[in-house]
């Protein structure tokens, strides 16, 4: 069975804007080791709803980025904009591509141009992909849209003239500058302070609903992720080994993994309350041990098993499956009957899985 007929927990927001179908992407490092960044990867994003793709750094979550924003090219697999294979390979096509697809950077000061005001960070998109705006018009639209206003105080400024916040915020103007169906926040508020980071989220929010935008939002923080997405997507060294809605996978999470992070998330509303042992698991919250393998050296049998509490032989020695659990849960390991009894009933064998 394919990951793609587990029911998406957005597929009820709105249409079908974008596709990654079995997504990989391999880089060679030296010779005789490949990292394996993105393996097999499989979601769907739709109009109106947020999919968060969570992990560790180092899990492939950017990178799974970059490929839908066409700044990586594909090792295997297919990713389709409107149902329409996506083909980016001429200037013309990816210039096309991106006023449909944008990204929005972790670093606003980085992904500025401190030699320009806001005013030409604005212009410049809107020239691009709006041939036909009142260009003035257009940038102070998009400045009330992302709340700097009034607008004449901040168009004159330079980007180190500007707080963190003001600065996203313009990084967020400039995306919607293009008028796209999907926006990609690659951790979008991780470097902001943290009495910011609720209002930018909330910003997000009002802005993926008056503009009915599909957005994947990749976040380490799964507190975030509950708060913000619809659906979330664990991640972990290249591989998703859980899925589901957010309100689900953050209060009952099923993968060893997924319980760590939620063990470890800091949360005013205790987070994760609900699992067994009143959110202080022994196991999966004390894991320890190697973390995911970065220079290429490919982990044997499942990818967590050197940090996982319940790992034995056959986790070291084959990978698992992503295994359907729910209409719109799964998750990739061997022995879901022990890390997560309350969601899988029965014993299970060895190799028996319903895939997804």
């Amino acid at each position: 069975m394919s990951e793609q007929t587990l029911t998406s927990a957005a597929a009820a927001r709105g249409p079908l804007a974008m596709e990654a179908i079995s997504v990989s992407k391999d880089f060679r490092i030296s010779r005789g080791h490949t990292l394996h960044a993105v393996q097999d990867v499989s979601f769907n994003l739709y109009r109106g709803a947020v999919v968060a793709l969570v992990g560790e750094s180092g899990s492939g979550k950017s990178t799974a980025a970059r490929l839908l924003a066409g700044q990586e090219r594909l090792t295997s697999g297919t990713i389709r904009l409107d149902g329409k294979q996506v083909e980016v390979s001429s200037r013309g096509g990816f210039r096309r591509y991106k006023s449909e697809v944008q990204l929005v950077f972790q670093d606003p000061f980085s992904s500025l141009n401190p030699i320009h005001t806001v005013r030409y960070h604005l212009e410049r998109p809107v020239k691009l992909h709006q041939r036909s705006a009142d260009v003035s018009q257009e940038v102070v639209s998009l400045m009330e849209q992302v709340r700097l206003t009034p607008a004449k105080n901040f168009l004159a400024k330079y980007p180190h003239e500007l707080s963190g916040g003001q600065r996203q915020r313009v990084s967020f103007a400039r995306a919607l500058a293009a008028r796209p169906s999907v926006l990609l926040a690659d951790e979008p508020v991780s470097m902001l302070d943290v009495s910011i980071r609720l209002e930018m989220l909330a910003l997000l929010d009002d802005l993926r609903q008056r503009f009915r935008l599909a957005m994947l939002y990749i976040t380490h923080d799964i507190a975030s992720a509950r708060y913000f997405a619809d659906e979330i997507l664990v991640m972990y060294a290249g591989e998703i080994v859980e899925r589901g809605p957010a309100e689900e996978i953050t209060q009952v999470p099923a993968h060893p993994y997924t319980q760590l992070l939620v063990a470890s998330a800091p949360d005013p509303d205790n987070l994760g309350s609900t699992l067994r042992g009143g959110g202080r698991r022994q196991g999966p919250a004390a894991a320890s041990g190697r973390p995911q393998n970065l220079d290429g050296a490919a982990t044997q049998g499942c990818p967590f098993n050197p940090r996982c509490p319940f790992a034995d032989d056959l986790c070291r020695r084959e990978d698992p499956a992503l295994t359907q659990i729910s209409d719109t849960r799964g998750a990739a390991c061997w022995h879901l009957d022990v890390a997560a009894p309350e969601l899988v009933s029965g014993p299970r064998r060895d190799g028996d899985t319903t895939t997804i």
